[in-house]
């Protein structure tokens, strides 16, 4: 028998039984492999008295466990992240269930121990890094400002016999802090420009399906006349698609898929507010100082908008283009068989 296992002989009792419910409520959630909202639930009412009635060796094991589970309701996955670091590390590194707020959160208010802990993680967007980056620099101040301080408190007797001494010592020391904080800076700066690398400028328009002014001007004209008829064929032209698909996005009475239209086609927000306000009479509506047509517009992605737009017109296209297709196959069908009955005629007559 191990050490370990004398070891969990020496507990009491009630001690075993908790950690044994424990790791036995953690075994079966990790056989869940789409566990529903009701076993979410359930499993969230339950970690946590178990979590503080077990052992320390048993919360290691159950959160060193969680770590590798991809559906940890979120409640539970931030009481782990935000435990004593020597628990909390391996979920901190690991847990993909732990989304960039709550990282943000648990390295602002548990501490540098968990700020490292999430570092090594093997994946971090832009904004965790920032976040990180801003945490440490911010920090570098409070560090400098120290060792004036335990200088000026240290015994008259020991402090160096000439004044001039003294600036001498503290120099080191805030060069060192000025070279780090630049370091973080530059760092910040990287960081930042890889992130705008990622994410393409609204102005870059390149490849991308585009209204012209014309168009644009043509549909804010049919839109302040409330001519829907216009309107949609203007807007089936500018897709370069049929007037169904124009007419399916302008039936959506909520106005959500002609401003993803019109986001997608990268019309100016102050447009494209007018045209769907005076289309969708319901989005004048203000809600605390802002309309709800600005609110639906802000929630929009650029580049989801436009893989909309686009698996839209391609649904067009595979639909319509095949009855084209079909349409002029028969034409040509039609008109090679009126020639041959033409030909057959001249040799009968002959």
């Amino acid at each position: 028998m191990s050490v370990d296992r004398y070891r969990e002989l020496e507990k009491p009792q009630a001690l075993r039984k908790k950690d044994v419910v424990l790791m036995a409520t953690v075994t079966s959630f990790e056989d869940l492999k789409h566990p529903t909202k009701s076993e979410l639930r359930q499993f969230a009412e339950l970690f946590s008295p178990l979590y503080t009635a077990s052992s320390e060796e048993a919360r290691r094991q159950a959160v060193s466990a969680l770590s590798q589970c991809e559906q940890v309701p979120s409640s539970v996955a931030f009481f782990i992240a935000s435990q004593p670091i020597a628990i909390a590390a391996p979920f901190l590194m690991a847990s993909p269930c732990l989304d960039d707020d709550q990282l943000i959160a648990i390295a602002r208010c548990q501490g540098a121990e968990h700020a490292r802990a999430i570092v090594r993680r093997p994946a971090l967007s832009p904004a965790v890094i920032d976040a990180l980056v801003s945490m440490r620099h911010a920090r570098l101040p409070a560090k400098a400002d120290k060792t004036p301080v335990a200088v000026d408190k240290a015994p008259i007797a020991e402090q160096p016999a000439t004044p001039a001494a003294v600036p001498s010592t503290q120099q080191p020391l805030s060069t060192e802090a000025a070279e780090a904080a630049q370091r973080d800076e530059a760092l910040r700066q990287k960081i930042k420009q890889l992130a705008a690398m990622q994410a393409r400028p609204t102005s870059d328009r390149l490849g991308l399906r585009t209204a012209t002014d014309v168009q644009e001007a043509l549909m804010v004209r049919f839109a302040r006349s409330r001519d829907a008829d216009a309107f949609a064929t203007c807007l089936a032209d500018t897709l370069s698609a049929s007037r169904w698909l124009a007419e399916r996005i302008m039936m959506d009475i909520s106005g959500l898929q002609l401003a993803t239209t019109l986001k997608a086609l990268g019309m100016d927000a102050q447009e494209a507010f007018f045209i769907l306000e005076r289309l969708y009479g319901h989005l004048k509506e203000s809600v605390g100082g802002v309309s709800r047509g600005e609110i639906l517009w802000d929630s929009l992605q650029d580049d989801e908008c436009t893989r909309r737009l686009e698996a839209w017109c391609r649904a067009d296209r595979y639909t319509y283009a095949d009855k084209h297709e079909m349409s002029e196959t028969e034409h040509t069908t039609a008109a090679a068989n009126d020639g041959a009955e033409q030909v057959a005629a001249k040799v009968r007559r002959a």
